[in-house]
């Protein structure tokens, strides 16, 4: 039985951007030869800085962002050589919840037709079977269905989001990526949210990419976690071994800004100056600048991956044995 709902094989995705005045253009290194598995009915987190290439790379799953090189495969099928008949039926299978879910939802669209609209477009269902398959997924999000008379702009924006969710359970998904749930909502509503994520996961055996800089959020929500920096994973582990038994400089320092969330006490390590630009990546281990651990050897080459277990690894000189 094959547990993999995606695998990502050596993934990489430039842009090209002016320079402005000065002319030309200049190369922008989001994703840098990512290889990741989501495994079916997990949830995988994806945790960095802004900037890092998690929305990126989550986008590119989805076929919203092209990639440069690399396999993306959905059920053993490389969605990177679909055509658009194929990568409309994948999308049916793969949904996205956005971070503002105002700004996802047509305001001048009752909300009974904001949900109706997918099945309407991809389905040959009649419009009461539509609408009852509308009514089900609203209460699944946790919303009465008088609220589908409604436009976006008489909820809150906690009630948007749960729209927003119902509108991506209506095709039945596999899997649904969530970028960002609930950044833009009150710390009051998130619970909320979160909360409905984790049933929703648990009671269909969906399968969830969470794309967020929210350690707590990944704390609660998270089965595994991949640390992203630069466009490269640098540690993978389960939700205990990232929080409870971290290895890599930079997993550490995240945890040093959260240090309630773990259970044992973590050496605090504070990061030197800012994320640099993907548009001029450092050589060596793209960490190096920021890294209170790095050595020569750092600044001139690349490290490989050394596993702890089956489930965590890291990307890492310091774990290197062979010196």
């Amino acid at each position: 039985m094959n547990d993999e709902l995606i695998k990502i094989r050596d993934l990489h995705i430039e842009y090209k951007t002016n320079k402005g005045i000065l002319g030309g253009t200049r190369i922008i290194h989001a994703v840098n030869g990512v290889s990741l598995d989501i495994k079916k009915g997990e949830i995988l987190a994806i945790a960095g800085e802004s900037g890092c290439g998690k929305s990126t790379l989550a986008k590119a799953i989805l076929q919203l962002e092209p990639a440069k090189a690399g396999e993306i495969y959905f059920e053993n099928q490389d969605t990177l050589k679909f055509n658009k008949k194929e990568i409309k039926n994948f999308r049916k299978k793969a949904q996205m919840v956005f971070q503002n879910p105002y700004a996802s939802l047509n305001p001048k669209m009752k909300i009974i037709d904001t949900l109706k609209e997918p099945l309407k477009i991809n389905t040959n269902l009649s419009d009461k079977e539509i609408t009852e398959i509308v009514k089900e997924k609203i209460k699944m999000a946790g919303l009465d269905e008088n609220c589908l008379k409604l436009y976006p702009h008489e909820f809150s924006g906690g009630q948007r989001q749960r729209i927003a969710i119902a509108r991506a359970l209506v095709m039945e998904p596999e899997f649904i990526l969530a970028d960002e749930p609930v950044s833009a909502l009150d710390v009051s509503i998130q619970a909320q949210i979160i909360n409905l994520l984790k049933e929703l996961k648990e009671k269909y055996n969906l399968t969830f990419l969470l794309i967020t800089h929210d350690l707590s959020v990944i704390k609660y929500l998270a089965d595994r976690i991949a640390v992203m920096y630069l466009g490269e994973i640098v540690e993978i582990g389960t939700n205990d071994e990232i929080f409870n038994h971290p290895k890599h400089p930079y997993t550490k320092a995240l945890l040093s800004s959260a240090p309630q969330l773990s259970k044992r006490k973590q050496e605090k390590i504070i990061l030197k100056g800012d994320l640099p630009s993907p548009a001029n990546l450092p050589d060596g281990c793209k960490f190096h600048t920021r890294c209170p651990f790095a050595m020569k050897k750092c600044l001139e080459h690349i490290p490989f991956d050394t596993e702890f277990s089956k489930t965590h690894k890291t990307r890492c000189f310091l774990y290197d044995n062979n010196d």
